[in-house]
């Protein structure tokens, strides 16, 4: 494997979205949430979803040329309709809302509905955290996963992220999907021929499997099973009934060509701690409870193996397998 810059990698990530019929307001915040989920070492959440993205816009499940709007707001909330375009700009713009209105308001949260996958849930609270203010993330997906004592696939695997800015240090971010392990996963290793460890998906019949293509046309396993069920429905709530957009079991699957616009909902939450105990009492605490989480052997503090990663891919580049770059390659022509 070669080793490739970030820039180069922006760049043709790019090309390939606008080759696909994306303006430029679309393809340039897309590719850098690609290009930066692939510098984390989360490959399922980078360039292997160039080749799904461009097949939606050819396909009209994505708008290539949509322009995210504010559809609603108040002093602490703002509603963006992203017009069944990619999910990034109109998140940039919620977030982006979002914060401004916190440090107002004391808390706030922007919205987002016709939207489609919003990638690494995390990645969007990290101009929240720079912003010195706490974040959280939520979105819904296709269904994947069924409701505590069904069978059905109905939620998505619905991420869930958080961030808790330091003082002097990076981030405490936690990422996680309501499943097992997210359904990417399953998509890289259905790509490179490999199985899954059980546990991980049901097939179609809704038996154990290890074999990710069966995965993918059955349904994934929620982590802690009610408890993850439970939490799934949270967010299927919180992103669909606030905002108007679809549930994940009204959407077609992301993993084919053909299917409808998604119209997903995501929510982000900003808030400052000035407006609460105060910001040299959140400090504290927070340095407090990390200290006595890091006594122990072993533990890492949340997110830091990304930041260690992308620092790595910022200075030194990054490897990218032939298999993940040749058909972004072909796309930008």
């Amino acid at each position: 494997m070669a080793l490739h810059t970030l820039d180069q990698l922006q760049t043709l990530t790019q090309r390939a979205l606008e080759k696909a019929g994306a303006s430029a307001v679309q393809a340039a915040p897309t590719a850098r949430a690609l290009v930066a989920a692939e510098a984390q070492g989360l490959a399922s959440h980078g360039l292997s979803r160039v080749p799904m993205y461009a097949g939606h816009i050819q396909a009209g499940r994505v708008i290539g040329n949509a322009q995210p709007r504010i559809q609603a707001e108040r002093a602490g909330a703002v509603l963006v309709d992203a017009g069944n375009g990619f999910a990034f700009p109109a998140c940039e713009l919620a977030v982006k809302e979002a914060i401004a209105r916190a440090k107002n308001c004391g808390i706030a949260i922007g919205a987002v509905c016709n939207s489609h996958h919003f990638g690494a849930a995390a990645y969007h609270l990290e101009a929240v955290a720079a912003a010195g203010l706490v974040g959280l993330a939520f979105g819904n997906s296709p269904a994947a996963m069924p409701a505590a004592g069904g069978k059905r696939a109905i939620f998505g695997t619905n991420p869930i992220a958080a961030v808790f800015p330091r003082q002097g240090a990076k981030p405490v971010t936690i990422d996680l999907s309501l499943s097992e392990v997210a359904r990417g996963k399953l998509m890289v290793a259905a790509k490179k021929g490999e199985p899954i460890p059980l546990g991980w998906a049901l097939d179609a019949q809704g038996n154990p499997t290890t074999d990710p293509a069966k995965g993918l046309e059955g349904s994934m396993l929620p982590a802690g099973g009610t408890k993850g069920a439970m939490l799934a429905l949270i967010v299927e709530l919180l992103v669909t009934a606030l905002t108007g957009s679809q549930f994940g079991a009204e959407a077609d699957s992301f993993f084919v060509k053909e299917g409808n616009q998604p119209k997903l909902g995501q929510v982000f939450i900003a808030i400052d701690p000035g407006a609460l105990a105060g910001s040299a009492t959140y400090v504290e605490r927070v340095e407090a409870l990390i200290c006595a989480m890091l006594v122990d052997d072993g533990v890492r503090v949340p997110g830091y193996r990304r930041f260690d990663l992308a620092d790595q891919a910022t200075s030194q580049g990054i490897e990218v397998t032939e298999a993940t770059l040749a058909p972004v390659r072909a796309i930008a022509g």
